[in-house]
């Protein structure tokens, strides 16, 4: 009876510890996910910028910024992109392209470094 129980507990102990592994799996490809998204956001963001419609591309970079704070891991390579961001952010409201070009492409090199 006692190496039943031991089976049956290890057995559970497989199971339960299943989703804990697909959890952590599904955490990695979410960040990799969401920087994909938010580097397709800035990159809407830039081209409008470039054909200067500033309100487009401030709602382009909003999306970029909520996606950003849900990236786990990498915290130092999203940290520096989302401080790339929101100066673009900053740059697209004073209506300086240069400047918010040279930013959000900075921001656009973090972004495409996480994994």
């Amino acid at each position: 009876m006692n190496n039943i129980k031991k089976i049956a507990f290890a057995l559970f102990l497989s199971v339960a510890a299943a989703p804990v592994a697909m959890a952590e799996d599904a955490v990695a490809v979410s960040a990799e996910k969401l920087a994909t998204d938010v580097v397709g956001h800035i990159e809407l963001g830039l081209a409008e910028v470039q054909k200067s419609d500033f309100s487009a591309a401030y709602l382009h970079l909003k999306a970029a910024r909520a996606a950003s704070e849900l990236i786990q891991g990498n915290e130092e390579l999203v940290k520096q992109g989302l401080e790339g961001v929101i100066q673009g952010q900053i740059n697209v409201k004073t209506g300086d392209v240069a400047k918010a070009t040279a930013e959000l492409n900075k921001a656009l090199s973090f972004y495409k470094q996480v994994k």
